[in-house]
C-alpha cells in the first residue's frame, strides 16, 4: 500500500510538472480566401482573414479570434504577420488590407511603398493616378466608362 501511494505520488507530481511547462506557441498562420494572410482557428481547418481577428465578432468555432491576450493591446498583441504599418510607424492596418488596392493607411503606404511589394494593378484593376483618396495607383476597373472621372486624365472614361 505504501509501494502504491508512492506510485500515485509521483505519478501526480509529474502530470503537475508537465502542466507546468510552458507550452509551445500554437503557429495561426494560415493563408485566407485569395491569397490573404490569416488566422488559425482551434479546429486547425478554419482560416479566417486577418482583418477579421478582433472585430469583435467571433468567427472560430471557440472564439480564439477575439479573446483578450490576441485583442488586449492592439496591434501589440497580435502575431507580427497580421500586421502592416504604415509610413507613419503609429498608423497600422491588417496584413490581409494591403495591397488590396484601397488607401487603408491614408497615405497610400499600403499600397505603393516599397515595404508593402504589391504587384501591379491585377486584370480587374485599372492602372492611373486616381483623383479620389481612396484609390492609389489603380481604380476598380468596373469603375470605368461609368461616366464619373476616377483618373487624372479620364483614362478611366476613355482608354479603359
Amino acid at each position: 500500500s505504501a509501494v502504491a501511494l508512492l506510485i500515485l505520488t509521483a505519478a501526480l507530481a509529474s502530470g503537475l510538472a508537465l502542466a507546468l511547462l510552458p507550452r509551445a506557441p500554437v503557429n495561426r498562420f494560415c493563408t485566407a480566401p485569395n491569397n490573404k494572410t490569416g488566422f488559425l482557428c482551434d479546429d486547425r481547418v478554419t482560416c479566417v482573414p486577418a482583418s477579421w481577428v478582433c472585430d469583435r465578432a467571433s468567427n472560430c468555432r471557440n472564439g480564439e479570434d477575439e479573446q483578450e491576450q490576441l485583442c488586449g493591446d492592439l496591434p501589440h498583441s497580435l502575431p507580427g504577420y497580421l500586421v502592416f504599418y504604415c509610413s507613419n510607424p503609429r498608423v497600422w492596418v491588417y496584413a490581409d488590407q494591403r495591397c488590396n488596392g484601397m488607401n487603408d493607411c491614408g497615405d497610400c503606404s499600403d499600397e505603393t511603398w516599397s515595404l508593402a511589394a504589391c504587384p501591379p494593378c491585377g486584370q480587374d484593376w485599372w492602372s492611373c493616378t486616381p483623383v479620389h483618396f481612396q484609390f492609389c495607383s489603380c481604380i476598380p476597373r468596373r469603375l470605368c466608362r461609368d461616366g464619373v472621372q476616377h483618373c487624372l486624365g479620364w483614362s478611366d472614361e476613355f482608354v479603359c
